[in-house]
């Protein structure tokens, strides 16, 4: 079984459309390959899904290999920063052990998100789980889709 990347039916209605293609230009921009690294990998950007509900927004983060006490995550000015370093666990002068491809990326990273005003950022919750950084960020009341009654006459 293949696994494909998720695409919308009509991509031209996403929210997340622009920011997304901008985030994958930057990251291929700036993106070493472990050659031209040295094979260290450098930094790195680690990928995140963003879904809406009508009660809240969800921001997910894959960071394998890390822990909650590797992340930091901070809010100023509605801006979100998610940062962290994910440290290197290879060992050089083993004499017993050569390495041969090294592709797993390592080092600092950043990234930051600006949030709308209809989040309620008092409200915002994280939750870290198996390398998976989750970020809950409730809608404020006026923001959530409610049905309006018609008085009759």
């Amino acid at each position: 079984m293949a696994i494909t990347r998720y695409t919308l039916r009509n991509p031209s209605l996403s929210p997340w459309r622009d920011l997304e293609e901008v985030s994958s230009r930057l990251a291929r921009m700036f993106d070493e390959s472990p050659v031209a690294s040295g094979g260290n990998g450098g930094n790195w950007i680690p990928r995140v899904n963003v879904e809406e509900s009508k009660d809240e927004l969800v921001l997910s983060a894959e960071l394998p290999g890390m822990t909650q006490d590797d992340v930091s995550i901070e809010l100023e000015n509605s801006v979100l920063t998610i940062s962290g370093e994910k440290t290197e666990q290879r060992t050089e002068g083993d004499e017993e052990r050569r390495y041969h491809l090294w592709e797993r990326r390592y080092g600092a990273f950043q990234r930051s998100f600006t949030l709308p005003r209809t989040v309620k950022a008092d409200d915002i919750r994280a939750s870290f789980d198996n390398g998976i950084l989750t970020i809950q960020m409730p809608k404020v009341a006026e923001a959530k889709t409610r049905k309006i009654s018609i008085d009759k006459k």
